[in-house]
């Protein structure tokens, strides 16, 4: 019976804790305020996280909106000569000649990075990787947007890109809030610095 309650743990009750005699102790004295103070951090570094998501995913979608109701169809517009363009783009992600089933998979693909960031949320009080999480998150959301909504069917979607530099692939503004959550991402990991706030050296 002792080992079970080794294991367990004693029930948080105050009779358990004051039954040899001492003065059970008082949660809102002891722990109370340690515990809120955490809690708290953790909230305003979720709320970080939503903030940047939020903004990511409204840039995102605007962007895409008017350049299709403006550009689709259009000559493209230069920005700096031959070195930026606006050009209206559907990517259906059928990449490397594998067809329409691969957009299936970069649908799923984004479905898993959301679930993840949100799991690593529960964890989160490092400012830059609610910065970070936030980049992705709000990125993925406005690719898994394009995916569900757009033609040519549900799961299927065409992604709208319109960013056009020269040699390079054209892009949104999607993409490059992940790629700059990705990079970051990459400097917290080689600076040692996890998602918790703790910080290690290997």
């Amino acid at each position: 019976m002792a080992e079970a309650e080794r294991i367990i743990g004693t029930p948080d009750i105050p009779d358990a804790e004051g039954a040899d005699g001492a003065e059970p102790q008082q949660p809102s004295e002891a722990t109370g305020p340690a515990d809120g103070a955490v809690g708290g951090r953790r909230r305003k570094k979720i709320l970080v996280l939503l903030c940047v998501a939020v903004l990511a995913y409204l840039l995102d979608l605007g962007s895409k909106m008017i350049v299709v109701a403006k550009l689709e169809h259009q000559q493209p517009v230069e920005i700096i000569g031959d070195w930026l363009k606006l050009e209206v783009i559907r990517n259906a992600g059928a990449a490397f000649s594998f067809g329409e089933a691969f957009t299936v998979i970069f649908t799923a693909i984004a479905a898993v990075v959301i679930i993840v960031i949100i799991r690593l949320a529960r964890k989160l009080y490092s400012l830059p990787w609610a910065i970070a999480l936030g980049l992705l998150l709000g990125g993925a959301l406005g690719n898994l947007t394009d995916r569900v909504f757009r033609a040519p069917g549900v799961f299927e979607g065409a992604v709208v890109d319109f960013i056009s530099p020269a040699h390079f692939a054209v892009f949104n503004l999607a993409d490059s809030a992940i790629v700059c959550g990705g990079f970051l991402i990459v400097i917290l990991s080689f600076k040692g610095l996890d998602p918790d706030g703790t910080v290690h050296k290997d």
